[in-house]
């Protein structure tokens, strides 16, 4: 993938589509292979030096979100930062992290007046802007988002992915974006079908 990338991958329920972030993201280890992210074989790193990569490099969307309930927003938006102390240092050539951070949250549409509540308090399409400015601190290179949009009505779904992908234009990253709905598609520089590609390797997603 070039850098700046935007890849749908689509395919059915149970197609394997949430296990391959998870081997794009590091946290599962693959039996074979190799999986190289920006010049690295991350399959061939130790488990803390896979964790460091991951937490200065990848930003993750997760489908359920992953948010701490009783954090504030600031606070759940900052936390990658606490274990990549490069990113840590890019959020902070604007001025202070905090700031940064607030910059963000209010370019996805989330309101100043909740940035020091807690995050059980913030609806679903609220918490999932949270979770995008978390992926998106301090510019990591690659983002991975599982179904991020999948607890959206079809209005909600259309402005998130507009607002996440003008962010990831001024951070330059390359998205790589799991989901059952092909509607998406179009917003996509490339869409892979993960049971065309079994198909073509002769095995299962």
């Amino acid at each position: 993938m070039a850098r700046g990338e935007r890849l749908l991958l689509t395919g059915p329920s149970g197609g394997g589509k949430s296990t391959l972030l998870s081997l794009l993201a590091g946290v599962v280890t693959p039996d074979a292979g190799t999986i190289e992210l920006i010049g690295t074989d991350i399959a061939r790193l130790s488990g803390r030096a896979c964790d460091r990569f991951r937490a200065e490099h990848v930003g993750i969307v997760f489908q359920m979100f992953n948010l701490l309930p009783y954090g504030s927003v600031l606070d759940n938006v900052l936390l990658p930062l606490g274990f990549a102390p490069e990113r840590r240092a890019k959020a902070r050539r604007d001025g202070d992290e905090r700031e940064n951070a607030r910059r963000l949250l209010r370019a996805l549409g989330l309101a100043d007046d909740l940035h020091n509540g807690a995050t059980a308090m913030l609806s679903v399409g609220q918490q999932q802007r949270v979770a995008a400015a978390r992926a998106l601190i301090g510019a990591p290179d690659i983002i991975l988002a599982d179904e991020p949009t999948s607890a959206l009505d079809p209005a909600s779904q259309t402005a998130f992915i507009e607002l996440l992908f003008e962010q990831l234009s001024s951070v330059d990253a390359t998205l790589v974006m799991v989901s059952h709905d092909e509607r998406l598609a179009t917003y996509f520089d490339r869409v892979e079908n993960l049971s065309d590609i079994a198909r073509v390797g002769g095995g299962a997603a």
